[in-house]
């Protein structure tokens, strides 16, 4: 049976934090480093729901790609809901590790698992990470399709193969026209819109597209259209979870380890339904400014 210090180690090994930025909180929040670990959960979000589920799997440890502190705190008073958090792992003895941007830039990382999920091969990095000689770490990944689809049907795989949520997925741009080269990053991803355009793909599918940065993008015309796909903040992290879950899963058995290791269902995406909107404009005509 390993000891906490020694699975966070190996999970250091894969994720390291200097390779995190500056301004994020990775690494161990909570646990006693003597700590044996039988049980780990994986999920994208360190939230009360899925730390219940911990209590409920008896695990030992879970690991999660979001933060829980990332600006910093001065409590975790049990009043509060990140002190809850705290509260609870403390008292079930869970520990609880984060990789964050770190994993983002991981080879494998986030945006890895994120093309497997849309059955996407991999070719490059959109954003390099400048320190890797072999030129596979970095943010993003500028993918390749089996064969050419439209935007209408990239937008229907994502759809299908993400997890669902009630956003779905939103397009900008002609739904008709082919799609042979894809760039994709998990999480927010309109500040790479430099780096799409540099890399000369079809389509960008990441979360987060905000209304401004997405109306000039698209105003700006270039040699060939570019289409914009938005998907759900958790759902284009989520397939991260399965890859670093197999990854335990293979260092547990080449140490002998036996680690019963789970990915966790629980949809933490915070909004939770969707109304079409009517085709026809409202007349507002006789509404007050």
């Amino acid at each position: 049976m390993p000891r906490l210090s020694e699975v966070i180690a190996a999970l250091e090994n894969l994720w390291p934090a200097e390779r995190a930025e500056s301004w994020d909180a990775v690494g161990t929040v909570v646990g006693e480093p003597g700590q044996e670990v039988r049980r780990v959960l994986f999920a994208v979000d360190p939230v009360q729901d899925v730390v219940d589920e911990a209590v409920r799997l008896d695990a030992d440890l879970l690991v999660t790609h979001h933060p829980l502190y990332l600006r910093g705190t001065t409590t975790v008073a049990a009043s509060t809901f990140k002190g809850r958090v705290v509260h609870t792992l403390i008292k079930n003895d869970i520990a609880l590790h984060v990789a964050h941007t770190n994993a983002d830039t991981a080879d494998p990382g986030v945006s890895d698992a994120l093309a497997g999920a849309l059955d996407l091969r991999v070719v490059r990095p959109l954003v390099p990470d400048l320190s890797d000689s072999e030129g596979r770490r970095g943010l993003g990944r500028v993918c390749e399709l089996d064969h050419p689809v439209t935007v209408r049907e990239f937008a229907a795989r994502a759809a299908e193969r993400l997890p669902a949520t009630a956003q779905g997925i939103r397009v900008a741009g002609d739904p008709d026209a082919p799609v042979r080269t894809v760039a994709v990053s998990g999480g927010s991803g309109d500040s790479l819109f430099d780096h799409v355009r540099a890399a000369g793909v079809d389509a960008f599918l990441t979360a987060d597209l905000r209304h401004h940065p997405v109306s000039e993008f698209t105003a700006v015309r270039t040699g060939s259209p570019l289409a914009l796909l938005d998907a759900a903040h958790w759902a284009t992290e989520w397939p991260w979870c399965e890859l670093a879950a197999a990854q335990l899963d293979e260092i547990s058995d080449r140490h002998g380890w036996d680690l019963r290791v789970h990915v966790s269902r629980t949809v933490t995406d915070p909004w939770t339904a969707h109304a079409a909107s009517s085709s026809a404009i409202p007349d507002t005509s006789g509404a007050p400014n």
